[in-house]
């Protein structure tokens, strides 16, 4: 069976359009995957953390002042970390980064501009 030009090109614009619509459905499963196992891990994290998020709060409101917009666990640091962000009066967001076992300080970072100020060192 022969194809002609204009059938082969309609082939061909068809081929593709398959794949470019399966790509989309191939990363969206592949991002489920990855985000079942954040979420096993930060579980897992979660049994063994001996400070809550209201004690990682408190401790970060204390160390900058602002309204809290977002609190995390996270792994950081290489280890369980809660990852609490504030905006100040200056409309600058910090994070600030509370161990999770002994809740003391161990960083502060200014969203956007990198490693910021203080390191409190390990902790207790």
């Amino acid at each position: 069976m022969k194809i002609t030009g204009r059938r082969s090109g309609l082939l061909v614009a068809l081929i593709g359009l398959g794949l470019v619509l399966s790509v989309p459905a191939w990363a969206d499963s592949k991002d489920k995957g990855k985000e079942k196992e954040e979420t096993k891990e930060v579980i897992e994290m979660s049994k063994t953390a001996k400070v809550t998020v209201e004690q990682a709060i408190k401790t970060a409101t204390e160390k900058v002042a602002g309204k809290v917009i977002e609190a995390e666990l996270e792994r950081k640091h290489d280890r369980a970390v809660w990852e609490v962000e504030i905006v100040g009066a200056d409309d600058k967001v910090t994070e600030v980064h509370i161990d999770a076992d002994t809740g003391a300080v161990i960083d502060t970072e200014m969203k956007g501009e990198g490693k910021k100020h203080e390191k409190k060192g390990k902790g207790k």
